[in-house]
């Protein structure tokens, strides 16, 4: 699966808008941000780039004023990590990814009260990205350029889904990019504080992966953030499959 999950991030960061290949990397830029959770870079699976390979990459980053960043599977390209290290790359995180497929989904009970819902509207898309950002405490500002990102990953062959709060906006919600070699990320799941406890996150992510299913995905990947939310992906069909590196170089 390591190899699926890293051709997949391959893939999904050659959608930006910007994409740079060197040196066995594709580095992926949205000039509507700054963000390093967004501009970043990974290897080709089965990498095994020189020291003159991660000095073109870092130039690459530093030509357009960002700090240097990778995601990825450390498995699907084990020389890679070496290759960072020797220029001063750190180790930012180490997150366990879990998937799930048709096999093993298991949809949580229906409620009226946790209705998933399409956004259609700006207003929609501007709840669930101001909800995000409150659900993961200020990580980064929602703002109109990461509502039209939610938009974009909508009408380019992925999902968006929320659960509308009783009076009115976003309790919750989440993304999901559009499938890639059979594989799709589902990331940015968020409950306002006020709403958790409710099944809305199980609700959101069930609804998620069955779309994608639905749409030729032959598995669904995902990172999570702690044990709680770990145990409610489990409930759904999620299990463990490998692990995935953030690094970055800093100044």
């Amino acid at each position: 699966m390591d190899t699926n999950v890293q051709s997949f991030a391959v893939a999904n960061l050659r959608r930006r808008p910007e994409v740079v290949q060197t040196g066995g990397f594709v580095a992926g830029f949205d000039p509507s941000t700054t963000s390093p959770h967004i501009n970043y870079a990974t290897p080709l699976p089965g990498a095994a780039p020189t020291s003159r390979d991660v000095a073109v990459l870092i130039e690459v980053f530093r030509g357009r004023g960002l700090k240097p960043r990778l995601e990825f599977a450390p498995d699907a390209a084990p020389a890679v990590e070496t290759a960072l290290r020797g220029a001063g790359f750190t180790i930012e995180e180490t997150h366990e990814y879990l998937v799930c497929t048709p096999a093993t989904l298991t949809m949580p009970p229906v409620s009226a009260a946790l209705l998933v819902e399409i956004p259609s509207t700006d207003e929609d898309y501007a709840s669930i990205d101001a909800t995000l950002t409150e659900a993961f405490t200020g990580e980064f500002a929602s703002s109109p350029e990461g509502a039209a990102r939610l938009r974009r990953i909508q009408e380019n062959g992925g999902a968006v889904r929320f659960v509308r709060a009783p009076g009115g906006g976003c309790a919750g919600g989440a993304s999901c990019s559009a499938p890639a070699v059979g594989t799709s990320e589902l990331a940015g799941v968020g409950t306002r504080p006020a709403f958790r406890g409710r099944g809305i996150a199980a609700s959101v992510t069930a609804a998620l992966t069955e779309t994608m299913f639905a749409q030729g995905a032959q598995s669904v990947w995902l990172e999570y953030s702690g044990e709680g939310s770990r145990r409610v992906y489990e409930r759904i069909g999620y299990e463990p499959q490998g692990t995935r590196l953030y690094m970055a170089l800093e100044e």
